[in-house]
């Protein structure tokens, strides 16, 4: 009786600490939108509209010659939010770098893939295993499973050899289907700044275009002040959009690659697994 009191606690705790950790893994992308467009907010107001930034030590005024803080202060509101999105663009994109890092293991995949061939030609599955242990990541993981799978329904006399091999692709379907979502996570948010990005930085131009022409329209001499206000924050956001935009759109198409290169020397890895396996039974 005293042993399994013992035990319950230390047993109960478990789930408490990983239903953290999986808390901590869903709210992150929440907490780095947040994050990156509160730092976006104070970078704009205490860095580009530093007093010193101006003629007469005031936003209010025209931005000093050649101060560029200045003019991308001069952008407007929309300006804050297009540095969020820039900063959340490269945040997401160094901890997909760093995930997709640890996805592909230790060594290379290509060499890794090999090795696994060479075992399993000499039949050495738990060497291969081991080295699964040893490559880790999610190309180490998925092809362990099928492994392991192979392992058992090697030598079970109750299944013919095409249910052999259909269990073995279905361990490898199914693992992989448990990997792929940490693969592709965050990346919709990499494609939604492809979009937003651009449309921020043109509704940030049309704003500035809209107070641009309306300097124009006074009465007698134009406002040259409010033209030039005007046409700052037209580029400034433009720009911003533009470089977000072009930033995203790289860093998207290179972590899809990345994943694609992933699932693709899975397949071959699951494909040696069973093909070895039809030559050998």
């Amino acid at each position: 009786m005293s042993q399994t009191a013992t035990q319950t606690p230390a047993k109960a705790a478990t789930p408490q600490v990983r239903s953290g950790g999986t808390a901590l893994r869903e709210f992150f992308a929440t907490i780095v939108i947040v994050a990156c467009i509160t730092v976006g907010i104070l970078f704009y107001v205490f860095i580009l509209g530093n007093p010193a930034n101006f003629e007469g030590g005031d936003p209010k005024n025209n931005p000093l010659q050649g101060n560029y803080l200045g003019i991308a202060y001069k952008g407007g509101v929309l300006v804050p939010i297009a540095i969020g999105l820039l900063l959340i663009t490269i945040t997401m994109s160094i901890e997909r770098a760093i995930t997709l890092a640890r996805a592909s293991g230790k060594m290379s995949m290509e060499s890794f893939v090999q090795q696994i061939e060479y075992l399993l030609e000499q039949d050495r599955i738990d060497e291969a295993i081991a080295l699964c242990d040893k490559q880790r990541g999610t190309v180490g993981n998925v092809v362990r499973e099928t492994l392991s799978r192979l392992k058992q329904v090697k030598d079970d006399t109750k299944l013919d050899k095409d249910q052999k091999v259909a269990a073995l692709q279905k361990a490898l379907e199914e693992s992989l289907a448990l990997e792929l979502p940490m693969l592709e996570k965050h990346m919709t948010i990499i494609a939604t700044i492809v979009s937003i990005a651009t449309l921020i930085g043109l509704i940030g131009t049309v704003l500035g275009m809209i107070r641009a022409f309306a300097a124009l329209a006074t009465s007698g001499a134009p406002d040259a002040v409010a033209l030039a206000t005007g046409i700052s924050e037209a580029l400034v956001n433009t720009a911003l959009g533009i470089t977000t935009s072009t930033i995203a759109t790289i860093v998207y198409n290179y972590f899809t690659s990345r994943i694609d290169d992933i699932t693709y020397r899975i397949d071959e890895a699951g494909y040696i697994i069973v093909q070895t396996f039809q030559a050998k039974a």
